[in-house]
Protein backbone atom coordinates (compact mmCIF):
# COMPACT_ATOMS: atom_id res chain seq x y z
CA UNK A 1 0.00 0.00 0.00
CA UNK A 2 2.36 2.25 1.13
CA UNK A 3 6.17 2.83 -0.60
CA UNK A 4 8.87 1.95 1.70
CA UNK A 5 11.61 5.16 1.65
CA UNK A 6 14.61 4.39 -0.37
CA UNK A 7 16.54 7.08 0.75
CA UNK A 8 18.24 8.95 4.09
CA UNK A 9 15.99 11.34 5.72
CA UNK A 10 16.57 14.73 5.12
CA UNK A 11 16.56 15.18 8.84
CA UNK A 12 19.02 13.37 9.36
CA UNK A 13 22.91 15.42 10.03
CA UNK A 14 25.44 14.14 6.94
CA UNK A 15 28.42 12.26 8.96
CA UNK A 16 26.60 11.79 12.14
CA UNK A 17 26.83 8.64 14.18
CA UNK A 18 24.89 7.96 17.31
CA UNK A 19 27.70 7.83 19.56
CA UNK A 20 28.20 11.86 18.67
CA UNK A 21 26.58 12.76 22.12
CA UNK A 22 26.76 11.12 25.53
CA UNK A 23 23.93 8.65 26.41
CA UNK A 24 22.56 8.29 29.74
CA UNK A 25 21.31 4.38 31.37
CA UNK A 26 17.56 4.85 32.39
CA UNK A 27 18.89 4.60 36.01
CA UNK A 28 20.76 7.66 35.66
CA UNK A 29 17.70 9.38 34.02
CA UNK A 30 15.84 8.49 37.40
CA UNK A 31 18.53 9.57 39.66
CA UNK A 32 18.54 12.83 37.70
CA UNK A 33 15.09 12.90 38.42
CA UNK A 34 14.15 12.13 41.54
CA UNK A 35 17.19 14.13 42.89
CA UNK A 36 15.79 17.22 41.62
CA UNK A 37 12.34 16.53 42.80
CA UNK A 38 13.77 16.11 46.51
CA UNK A 39 15.71 19.34 45.75
CA UNK A 40 12.80 20.72 44.62
CA UNK A 41 11.10 19.61 48.26
CA UNK A 42 14.00 20.68 50.39
CA UNK A 43 13.43 23.94 49.02
CA UNK A 44 9.91 24.53 49.78
CA UNK A 45 10.94 22.41 53.26
CA UNK A 46 13.41 25.28 53.91
CA UNK A 47 10.96 27.93 53.24
CA UNK A 48 8.48 26.61 55.33
CA UNK A 49 10.90 26.06 58.32
CA UNK A 50 11.68 30.06 57.79
CA UNK A 51 8.04 30.55 58.36
CA UNK A 52 6.92 28.36 60.70
CA UNK A 53 10.66 26.80 62.27
CA UNK A 54 10.22 23.40 63.93
CA UNK A 55 12.90 21.21 64.72
CA UNK A 56 11.05 18.44 63.05
CA UNK A 57 11.10 20.81 59.79
CA UNK A 58 14.70 20.65 60.68
CA UNK A 59 14.92 17.04 60.61
CA UNK A 60 13.19 16.04 57.52
CA UNK A 61 15.09 19.06 55.62
CA UNK A 62 18.66 17.16 56.81
CA UNK A 63 17.28 13.87 55.52
CA UNK A 64 16.41 15.60 52.18
CA UNK A 65 19.73 17.56 51.59
CA UNK A 66 20.95 13.65 52.60
CA UNK A 67 19.18 12.06 50.09
CA UNK A 68 20.28 14.90 47.22
CA UNK A 69 23.48 14.52 47.66
CA UNK A 70 23.64 10.85 47.50
CA UNK A 71 21.74 10.80 44.25
CA UNK A 72 23.97 13.21 42.96
CA UNK A 73 27.61 11.65 43.62
CA UNK A 74 28.29 13.67 46.39
CA UNK A 75 27.43 16.60 45.34
CA UNK A 76 25.77 18.59 48.19
CA UNK A 77 22.61 20.71 47.06
CA UNK A 78 22.40 24.50 47.30
CA UNK A 79 20.54 25.55 50.30
CA UNK A 80 18.05 28.96 50.26
CA UNK A 81 17.88 31.12 53.06
CA UNK A 82 14.25 32.62 52.73
CA UNK A 83 13.46 36.01 55.46
CA UNK A 84 10.22 34.92 57.30
CA UNK A 85 7.70 36.59 55.43
CA UNK A 86 4.22 34.55 55.19
CA UNK A 87 0.95 34.46 56.41
CA UNK A 88 -1.19 31.51 56.96
CA UNK A 89 -2.85 30.82 53.38
CA UNK A 90 0.97 30.94 51.89
CA UNK A 91 2.12 28.09 54.37
CA UNK A 92 -0.97 26.40 53.39
CA UNK A 93 0.62 26.59 49.78
CA UNK A 94 3.23 25.29 50.68
CA UNK A 95 2.17 22.60 52.38
CA UNK A 96 0.05 21.63 49.40
CA UNK A 97 2.88 22.19 46.94
CA UNK A 98 5.68 19.92 49.54
CA UNK A 99 2.80 16.81 49.32
CA UNK A 100 2.55 17.44 45.59
CA UNK A 101 6.33 17.39 45.27
CA UNK A 102 6.65 14.53 47.75
CA UNK A 103 4.44 12.35 45.81
CA UNK A 104 6.17 13.09 42.64
CA UNK A 105 9.53 11.68 44.30
CA UNK A 106 7.75 8.65 45.66
CA UNK A 107 6.78 7.78 41.91
CA UNK A 108 9.98 7.70 40.61
CA UNK A 109 11.61 6.34 44.13
CA UNK A 110 9.44 3.35 43.37
CA UNK A 111 10.30 3.40 39.71
CA UNK A 112 13.82 3.04 40.37
CA UNK A 113 13.39 0.71 43.59
CA UNK A 114 14.89 3.73 45.97
CA UNK A 115 13.89 2.53 49.21
CA UNK A 116 15.39 5.05 51.29
CA UNK A 117 13.83 7.75 49.01
CA UNK A 118 10.62 6.09 48.27
CA UNK A 119 9.91 5.93 52.76
CA UNK A 120 11.25 9.59 53.09
CA UNK A 121 8.47 10.68 50.28
CA UNK A 122 5.98 9.17 51.84
CA UNK A 123 6.71 9.73 54.69
CA UNK A 124 6.77 13.57 53.76
CA UNK A 125 3.47 13.54 52.00
CA UNK A 126 1.88 11.99 55.39
CA UNK A 127 3.52 15.52 56.98
CA UNK A 128 2.40 17.72 55.16
CA UNK A 129 -0.97 16.10 54.36
CA UNK A 130 -1.49 16.03 57.98
CA UNK A 131 -0.63 19.87 58.48
CA UNK A 132 -3.17 20.84 55.45
CA UNK A 133 -5.60 18.73 57.92
CA UNK A 134 -4.76 20.40 61.23
CA UNK A 135 -2.52 23.39 60.50
CA UNK A 136 -2.22 24.05 64.57
CA UNK A 137 -0.98 20.06 64.71
CA UNK A 138 2.72 19.72 64.85
CA UNK A 139 4.75 18.64 61.53
CA UNK A 140 6.93 15.26 62.04
CA UNK A 141 10.04 14.72 61.69
CA UNK A 142 8.93 11.16 59.63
Amino acid sequence: MYEPIRTKSVHTMAGAADTDFPHRSREEELDIQLAGHLAALLTVTDELRALAPSADLDAAAERLAGQVTRLRGGMAPVRATTAPRGSEPRITALHRRAHTLAGRALVVAASRADTAAAILSAERMDAHSAALTDPREPITAG
